[in-house]
C-alpha cells in the first residue's frame, strides 16, 4: 500500500500546459490601444480645462462689467431727487434747501452700504496715505496735525479713493 501513497506521478494525468508568451503583434496592438485610450483621455481634459479657463474669463469679464450695478442702482434714487427738484415750477429756498439735505442723506446711506466713506482729519495726525497736503501753516497744534480740511477724502472699504486736500501744522519750533 505504501506504493498507492508514492509521490510519483500518475500516467493517467495530463503533463502541465505551459505558459505561452504573447506574441510580439498582440503586444504592440494592446499597447496602441492603450496609448490611443490615454491619447482620448488627454484630449478630453486638455478640452475641459480650455472651456474651464473660458468660462472663468467670461465670468471675470461679467464681474468687471456689472460690478457697480447695485451702487448704480442705489444712485438713481439720488439723481431722481435731483431730478425732481430741478422740476420744480417755483421753489422756495427752504423747500430746495430741505430737498438738497435729503438727496445728500440718499446719497450718504448709499455710500455707507457699500463701504465709501470720507476722511475729514481736522485734528488727527498727517497720515500720507489717506492726506494730501496742500499747505504748511503756522498753528498752536503740534507738527503734523491736520489744521484745516479744504476738500474730503474718500476711502472704499480700506482702500484710498480720494486723499482728502489738507493744510498741516507746521509746529511752534520750526
Amino acid at each position: 500500500m505504501q506504493d498507492e501513497h508514492n509521490t510519483e506521478t500518475h500516467p493517467t494525468e495530463p503533463p502541465p500546459e505551459k505558459e505561452t508568451m504573447p506574441s510580439l503583434e498582440e503586444l504592440l496592438k494592446a499597447a496602441e490601444l492603450q496609448a490611443a485610450e490615454h491619447h482620448d483621455a488627454w484630449l478630453r481634459a486638455k478640452a475641459e480645462t480650455e472651456n474651464m479657463r473660458r468660462r472663468a474669463a467670461e465670468d471675470v469679464d461679467k464681474a468687471r462689467k456689472f460690478a457697480v450695478e447695485n451702487f448704480a442702482g442705489e444712485l438713481l434714487a439720488v439723481k431722481d431727487s435731483l431730478e425732481a427738484a430741478l422740476a420744480a415750477e417755483s421753489p422756495s429756498v427752504d423747500n430746495l434747501k430741505d430737498g438738497v439735505e435729503l438727496t445728500l442723506k440718499q446719497l450718504t446711506a448709499a455710500f455707507g452700504k457699500f463701504n465709501l466713506h470720507d476722511i475729514n482729519p481736522v485734528g488727527e495726525k498727517f497720515d500720507p496715505h489717506q492726506h494730501q497736503a496742500i499747505q504748511v501753516v503756522e498753528s498752536d497744534q503740534p507738527a503734523n496735525t491736520v489744521v484745516t480740511v479744504l476738500q474730503k477724502g474718500y476711502r472704499l472699504n480700506e482702500r484710498t479713493l480720494r486723499p482728502a486736500l489738507v493744510m498741516v501744522a507746521k509746529g511752534k519750533d520750526a
